[in-house]
Formats: structure tokens, C-alpha cells, sequence
């Protein structure tokens, strides 16, 4: 057996900023370099981004990744940091003939091996998802050439996130042609619970492969998605070995015993098993095994509860897309209730308090209750506040045009969200809007008014969890951490939490006047949004008949709402957004 110690960097990338990319790239390997590593893993497409969509038609974005992975490699060299071999994701583009069909430039999702100041060889994703948030038939060309290559004695082969998982492919290549190590570059995004299907799906491929595996993933928020990171290395036998944090960068430096390669260098091609071939390139680096050395004990990082990773990916949500997108501050309007009281206490973990700005403007219909709750949040978490009545702004546009009902109640959250996009103009902040999925789903939000603003925290969290999430934030007082401000005392005034919901635009007005009770409601959304049941499958998993076609009849006419809302960050299966792409006109309807 032959001893390899890998660094995997877990690290946030920002889409676009090829030279930053390339910096962070020269600056973590000389860190992997400093803990005696032997090998460096960056994800996918680190040196880009991920995921970089409609860039990777414009043939100079193209041009500038390939730039920028020959560039990278004549930096390490000059960095002194030549000798040791790096895994970096980049794009590239294959040399096809265009043809109908096939994207632009036929670019690839692809990685390459940097070493000795060049790039030594290049690989690319096999297998292109094309569901969910994915979209990578519109944008890549499937690579069909995997590299082994030989690195103190052990054979090291390369894969690309997808192609782990589906059948076939790479690791079914891996198998075949035999390798002591495959190490696979990933962006794969958070979703509830997805920590326990990435864990079982790597040792499985490890299994199949016959060989020790190394996962390695991204970490930051682009736009709706978040990536978790949860780097992790198992044996060939499937068993954990290592395990890096959650939603925070790491170095994840592992030591291994591996079998010595005994293949030949050359070129060869191989049935992929899934009704293609691939080209395996064998290479040599170094041929011989290291001396013995001692180890480091190898870290595994403890896991997060469900409630815990969702607010965990909330707050780095917020941060890196007030970071990324050059914003110095966010502004909200703070009513008193507890989605804009969850929605500021998350921008309080994210930027501290004193980034944060809060509003509280008053109507006429405006609960004591309403008030005292949001100036007690204000004093407990220190952030910026200051108060704008409505009741006569609401007045003098009355005076002008006769509102009555439904658009008289509407223009009081016009009038809010007028404010503070006047705020956002004037300070240059970035307004944070404070609706749930919930609220989304049956059009329960008021267009150029609450829905006015640049990102929704809370746009993909039901109202039941928002419930949940305030609480377990509030048991978390005391404590302090990357993703966690220390605040003293429960961020959030337990009255916010526990006093019935209403969005106070008439006397008395309560949430249940419109919508079923939050508990019954958000099971059925979760069946109709996030599964795509028709009414015949809600109704035989239980939902009440009558509720069924009162919700799916919300749920549909609010489509063209939804297609106006800011973007926020993904945490189910399928949000609203990326996920889910519904026609607004449409005359399709759910029948019994």
C-alpha cells in the first residue's frame, strides 16, 4: 500500500471574477501545501463559478476560463507550489463542428490537472443533468475522456459531480480500467436533508468503482441556490472517512493508504455501460510509492440538525448575495410579525446588526402589539430602525383616487414598499422582502408592495417553518459562530412568534380569514408544489376535497405574481423559481 495525503478545498468561488477565482485558487493550495499536502481538489468549475448559464454561449467568457487554467498553472509554478498536482474546475470547449442542436461553441463542464506550471491533461462531465435547477443540455457537450493518473504510486482518476449520479459513465469506467483513488470535483446545491443522499450515494459509487473516493464541494450562495459544502472521503468499502463542515469554507486534509497502480501510460477507449464509450487517458506523475510517514488523525465534522442546515443556509444566502452583488447594507420593513422578524434576525447573523436597517410604518390598522414587538426586536438585536407612519401618506393618495376593498387595503403595502425602495435609491441599500411560501403560493401578497424589493430570504420556507426556524434560533441566545451573531437574548420578541398572524390592512383582520389554517395549508402545498400532485392524487393522500380545489385554484391564478417576486434562496426540492417553470397564461385546471 502507498500513503497520499489530499486537501480538498471546500471554498466560495464567485461567478464571473476569474482573477479572484484564480487568486483564492494560488492561496489554498499554498495552504494545502503548508499541511504537507500531496494532492489539491478544487470543485466544479472553481475557476468560473457555478453555475455560470447563458456565459458559457459568449465565446469570449469561454476564451477567458481557458486563459485562466494556463494561467493558473504558470501562478503555482511561479508560486513555488509547481510540484504539487491540482484538480481545478474550469470551462473549456470541445473542438466540434456546429451543428443544429448543440450549444453554442459546444462548450464543457470541464476539470483540469495543473502541474509543473501547464495543465497536464483535461477531463469533462459525461453525464449532463437536465432537471430540477439543472439545465445543462442548453449549455454543455458531454465529455467523453477520463484521465488516471499515476501520483506516488497511485493511480488517481477524475470524475465530475453528475457523473456520480447516474448509472454508468465514469465510475463504471473507473472499475473497469482500475484505480486506487477517484476523486470527484462538485457544485452540488443544498436541499433539505441532502447531506444523507450525498453520504449513501458516495459510498455506493465507491463500491462500484473498487476504489477510495473524494468528494469535494462548493460552499456560498449564487443567486437562488446555496451550496453546502459537506466535502467528504470514503473508503472503497463505502465507509466514511473524513467529513468537512457545513456552509463554511475548509481545507478537509486526509491521509490515505491506497494500492499501488500498475497499469501502463497510454490511451485506450471503454464501454461506459451506458451506451457510450470513453477514451481513458493513463499518465504518469510521480511512479514511486512515498517513504512512510505518520499521518494526521482525519476530521470529521459533527451534522447538523434539519432546522439547524436551513437557517444555516438562509443566513449564508443572504451574506454572499449582499457580498457578491456589491451591497454595503439591506433595509426591510419591520411590521411587528414574525416572517419580517425572522427575515431580520437572519440578516442579523448574516452582516451583523449594524448593517442591517429596519422600518416600522405604522397604518391606521396597526395593533399596540404590532408596534411594541418590533421596536422590542430593534432593541434586542441593536439594529438600525426608524419609524414612518402611513396613515396620512394612505390619506392624500385617497383624497385623489377612490380605492375601496381589496385595492384599498393593497395601496397601504404600496405605500410601505414605495418607501423603501425610495430608502434602497436614497442609502443604496438592498430591501429584503419578508414573504413566505406559504404567503407566495395562494397570492397572498400584495405586487409592488410587500413583493417590492431585491432578495426574499424567506421566499422558499414555508410558514410552519418559519414558526420553527424562529424558535430554534431563539434556543440558540448566547451563542456565537460564523453563521450565528451573539446575541445575549433571544433575537426575537416571543410574542412575534406566538400571536396569531395577520397582515393588519382592515379592523380585525386575521390570516385564517382567507387561508385554512397554516398547519393544513402548508401539507397540501408541499403535495401540490413540491411533488406535483393533480387534484386525484392530493385527494387520495387525504386532503380535503373542498380544500383542494380552493387552494389549487390560489395556487394557479398567482403565477403571474410569483414571476415578479425577487429571488431567493432555494431550500426544498422545488422552489419557486428555478425549479418550478408554470405558463402564466394557462387554462389547464385541476379536476376532481
Amino acid at each position: 500500500m502507498a500513503q497520499l495525503r489530499i486537501a480538498l478545498a471546500q471554498t466560495n468561488p464567485a461567478v464571473g471574477d476569474l482573477a479572484a477565482n484564480t487568486d483564492r485558487l494560488v492561496e489554498w493550495t499554498r495552504r494545502a501545501a503548508d499541511r504537507g499536502a500531496h494532492l489539491v481538489v478544487f470543485p466544479e468549475m472553481f475557476l468560473t463559478g457555478y453555475p455560470v448559464e447563458d456565459l458559457v454561449l459568449r465565446t469570449s467568457f469561454v476564451e477567458a476560463s481557458v486563459a485562466a487554467v494556463e494561467e493558473a498553472a504558470r501562478r503555482l509554478q511561479g508560486a513555488g507550489l509547481g510540484e504539487i498536482p491540482v484538480v481545478a474546475g474550469y470551462v473549456d470547449r470541445a473542438r466540434l463542428a456546429p451543428r443544429v442542436g448543440q450549444p453554442k461553441g459546444a462548450p464543457l463542464d470541464a476539470a483540469a490537472l495543473l502541474h509543473r506550471g501547464r495543465v497536464v491533461t483535461r477531463t469533462a462531465k459525461h453525464h449532463l443533468p437536465n432537471y430540477g435547477v439543472f439545465d445543462e443540455y442548453r449549455y454543455f457537450v458531454r465529455g467523453d475522456r477520463m484521465p488516471i493518473f499515476r501520483l506516488h504510486g497511485v493511480d488517481v482518476a477524475i470524475a465530475v459531480c453528475e457523473d456520480l449520479w447516474q448509472e454508468g459513465g465514469p465510475v463504471a469506467v473507473v472499475a473497469g480500467a482500475g484505480a486506487g483513488l477517484l476523486v470527484v470535483p462538485n457544485a452540488s446545491p443544498y436541499e433539505k436533508e441532502k447531506d444523507d443522499v450525498r453520504l449513501a450515494l458516495v459510498a455506493r459509487r465507491a463500491r462500484e468503482a473498487g476504489c477510495a473516493l473524494a468528494y469535494v464541494n462548493q460552499v456560498g450562495g449564487q443567486d437562488e441556490l446555496v451550496f453546502d459544502g459537506d466535502s467528504l472521503v470514503v473508503s472503497a468499502s463505502g465507509e466514511p472517512i473524513a467529513r468537512a463542515a457545513r456552509f463554511r469554507e475548509e481545507l478537509l486534509v486526509v491521509d490515505l493508504e491506497l494500492p499501488e497502480g500498475d497499469g501502463e501510460p497510454g490511451t485506450f477507449r471503454m464501454d461506459a455501460a451506458d451506451g457510450t464509450e470513453i477514451t481513458v487517458e493513463r499518465l504518469e506523475l510521480s511512479g514511486r510509492a512515498l517513504d512512510a510517514y505518520e499521518p494526521e488523525p482525519p476530521s470529521v465534522a459533527g451534522q447538523l440538525d434539519d432546522t439547524a442546515e436551513v437557517y444555516s443556509a438562509l443566513v449564508l444566502a443572504v451574506r454572499d448575495y449582499v457580498a457578491k452583488n456589491g451591497f454595503r447594507s439591506v433595509v426591510l420593513g419591520l411590521s411587528g410579525g414574525i416572517d419580517s422578524a425572522l427575515t431580520a434576525t437572519i440578516a442579523s447573523d448574516a452582516l451583523g446588526p449594524d448593517r442591517v436597517h429596519a422600518v416600522l410604518m405604522p397604518s391606521r390598522y396597526s395593533s399596540d402589539h404590532s408596534l411594541s414587538d418590533a421596536r422590542e426586536l430593534v432593541d434586542r438585536q441593536g439594529i438600525n430602525a426608524r419609524t414612518v407612519p402611513i396613515a396620512d401618506i394612505v390619506s392624500g393618495f385617497e383624497k385623489e383616487v377612490e380605492l375601496t376593498g381589496i385595492a384599498a387595503e393593497n395601496l397601504q403595502a404600496r405605500v410601505r414598499g414605495m418607501i423603501l425602495m425610495g430608502l434602497s435609491n436614497e442609502h443604496g441599500h438592498l430591501v429584503l422582502t419578508t414573504g413566505n411560501k406559504s404567503e407566495l403560493a395562494t397570492g397572498y401578497s400584495t405586487l409592488y408592495g410587500d413583493s417590492a424589493g431585491g432578495f426574499a430570504p424567506v421566499k422558499d420556507v414555508l410558514k410552519t417553518l418559519v414558526w420553527e426556524l424562529s424558535r430554534w434560533r431563539n434556543a440558540q441566545a448566547g451563542r456565537s459562530d460564523e453563521l450565528l451573531h451573539g446575541f445575549a437574548v433571544p433575537p426575537i420578541p416571543e410574542n412575534s412568534i406566538e400571536k396569531e398572524p395577520s397582515a393588519e390592512l382592515r379592523p380585525g383582520q386575521r390570516d385564517t380569514d382567507s387561508l385554512p389554517d397554516y398547519a393544513v395549508l402548508d401539507r397540501l402545498l408541499g403535495d401540490y408544489v413540491e411533488k406535483d400532485m393533480g387534484s386525484a392524487e392530493l385527494i387520495a393522500a387525504g386532503h380535503d376535497p373542498e380544500l383542494v380545489t380552493r387552494v389549487i385554484r390560489l395556487v394557479d391564478l398567482a403565477e403571474y405574481k410569483r414571476r415578479q417576486y425577487p429571488p431567493g434562496p432555494k431550500i426544498t426540492p422545488k422552489n419557486f423559481g428555478r425549479d418550478r417553470r408554470l405558463p402564466i397564461t394557462n387554462r389547464w385546471r385541476e379536476r376532481d
